[in-house]
């Protein structure tokens, strides 16, 4: 079962992933672009040298960028490796998924092979997951869409000296997807460019450059269109290479018929409006013709029709829908519970945290005052995990996240991270609690309910049937919270047998009807592996309320639990 702080390592993993893919689409040239990648292995990914061979038109490798080591890169730069030596190390690798790794016990096969290599001396290891000096490890690089060879990263000695593991494996893996497609991406623009010159300089050879920006056009691997640009027909598609066809699942002929703001996404079309026309770039979703929507990364250039004529757009799209269930996926495992699919405690808190803001409302006393006050001094239990920033929101103002929401259709999507120091929002409604007196005043005394929730008697499941029975009495539970929720409210699971509900709008009253439907869900028996089990559950009700830090609140939830689990014998608390 994953700790508690691997969640927070991947989330600052992925963070640095997603830069140094940034990166490699900011590179201007090929030759940038090769660079970019070599640089992104040692900075994103942690390895102390990496080297790029590109595969040249006469089959055999070169190597085009090296990072990490200016002696290694004096060395190798330039140098090539036969083609015949690089399959046979490749197909003498052991797979790792889509990367290849040669173990130092077999490195001896390579010697004398020609491939150009640098050794960096080290001790030996002393545990059998640290790093060989004589240990190779490769990232085939490949077409887009087919099993030809683009090039290969070679990589030595992560910085941290162990082999990487199934997460650093998957990073390494998803990074060598994108720098495939920047460098096929490099190489396109490359051509591009130069019909572009060639169109704008070489009047007397209009046909010629013509012909060749066609082939370029039609023959392209990825989707590529041309538009109006200006007037009351901006954007409108005017042609259409067949490989957008393919994409979007649509004749050139119906293309023509739309702009690319018509094929957008609605939530979509604001970004694609804003994007500039002068060598912009976005990330939209356009539908195709069964209804669906793909990810596509635009890319826009500006080109003249002919001499003095009007100004066109060339649109170069690729589909990204992979590299974006890839993120999805990736986000979802940092921000999720491993066993129940829940949001774990660092979403829980982050979508908690985008509800509060540091002023209490006005004439509402001090949440830390009414803890006090309830429970006869500052709060004392403490929660794991990282406490709310104050200087993170401004004192009228939520850090609003606007990405792409990962949250299931019961859980409402909500950001995963808080302060960012964004421009605050003027139009921030404070979260305030409920008076307990005041449950018939209509809105005005409806809050957001905290509800912590912690399960009785599972400590003796567990001990008595193994962990795999107290696993699926974990999942179960889950599954009848969230079956009890309304849709927009948050489920999460805290920690061990903890879990906390998040909902919205609730009066006192409400909240404890919710409690006691919850519980009521929660004691029926389990039947795992044909043997029935019960556990009961204990509720403790808080309010969330500006002014409050995460922290407190959930003390303040976690606090009236205890005291409802002591109130009650062991035996009506087994009961429900």
């Amino acid at each position: 079962m994953e700790t508690e702080s691997e969640p927070y390592v991947r989330l600052a993993t992925l963070r640095q992933l997603h830069q140094v893919i940034a990166d490699l689409n900011s590179a201007r040239s090929l030759a940038d672009t090769l660079q970019t990648v070599a640089d992104g292995v040692v900075t994103g990914l942690g390895y102390e040298l990496s080297a790029v061979n590109l595969v040249q038109a006469d089959g055999d490798l070169v190597v085009a960028a090296v990072a990490g080591n200016s002696s290694a890169e004096a060395l190798l730069t330039g140098q090539v490796g036969p083609r015949h030596a690089w399959d046979h190390r490749l197909s003498l690798a052991e797979h790792w998924g889509d990367l290849r790794f040669i173990s130092h016990t077999e490195a001896w096969q390579l010697d004398e092979d020609g491939v150009p290599g640098w050794y960096t001396p080290a001790p030996v290891p002393r545990y059998e997951d640290e790093w060989h000096p004589g240990d190779r490890l490769f990232a085939p690089l490949h077409v887009t869409g087919s099993d030809e060879l683009l090039g290969v990263i070679s990589v030595d000695r992560p910085r941290n000296g162990r082999l990487p593991g199934p997460w650093g494996q998957e990073a390494f893996q998803m990074y060598a997807f994108q720098a495939a497609i920047a460098i096929s991406n490099a190489r396109l623009r490359a051509n591009m460019q130069r019909a572009l010159v060639r169109l704008e300089r070489e009047q007397q050879a209009l046909r010629a450059s013509e012909e060749s920006f066609r082939q370029a056009f039609e023959f392209a691997p990825s989707g590529m269109a041309i538009a109006e640009m200006g007037g009351d027909q901006h954007g409108r598609i005017l042609r259409a290479n067949d490989a957008l066809c393919r994409l979007l699942g649509r004749r050139a002929g119906t293309l023509r018929r739309y702009t690319f703001s018509d094929l957008a996404h609605p939530e979509d079309i604001g970004t694609l409006l804003r994007t500039s026309a002068e060598g912009g770039r976005t990330e939209v979703r356009l539908s195709t013709s069964e209804g669906a929507y793909l990810w596509v990364s635009l890319r826009n250039s500006v080109v003249a029709d002919a001499t003095d004529g009007p100004r066109l757009l060339l649109t170069h799209v690729e589909d990204i829908t992979e590299r974006k269930r890839h993120e999805m996926q990736l986000a979802h495992r940092a921000s999720h519970d491993a066993l129940t699919g829940l949001p774990n405690s660092a979403e829980l808190r982050a979508r908690l945290s985008a509800r509060l803001c540091t002023r209490p409302h006005a004439g509402r006393p001090s949440a830390v005052d009414t803890l006090d006050a309830a429970y006869g001094g500052p709060a004392r239990r403490s929660f794991p995990g990282p406490a709310a920033d104050p200087d993170a929101y401004d004192a009228d103002a939520h850090d609003f996240d606007l990405g792409l929401g990962l949250g299931g259709a019961r859980h409402a999507a909500g950001p995963t991270g808080a302060g960012f120091g964004v421009a605050p929002y003027e139009h921030h409604v404070h979260t305030v609690a409920p008076d307990e007196d005041g449950d018939q005043d209509g809105e005005g005394a409806k809050g957001l309910a905290v509800l912590f929730c912690d399960l009785d008697g599972f400590k003796s499941i567990n001990d008595r049937f193994g962990h795999h029975t107290g696993d699926a009495v974990l999942i179960e539970v889950a599954r009848r919270l969230t079956s009890g929720v309304r849709d927009g409210d948050t489920v999460a699971r805290l920690g061990g047998d903890e879990f906390v509900v998040l909902a919205d709008g609730l009066c006192h009253a409400d909240a404890q009807d919710l409690a006691v439907r919850l519980r009521n869900a929660i004691i029926p028996p389990i039947r795992v592996d044909g043997r029935a089990v019960r556990v009961g559950a204990s509720f403790g009700i808080g309010w969330a309320h500006c002014g409050m830090s995460v922290e407190e609140v959930l003390q303040s939830a976690d606090q009236r639990m205890y005291i409802e689990k002591r109130s009650r014998s062991k035996q009506q608390r087994r009961a429900g």
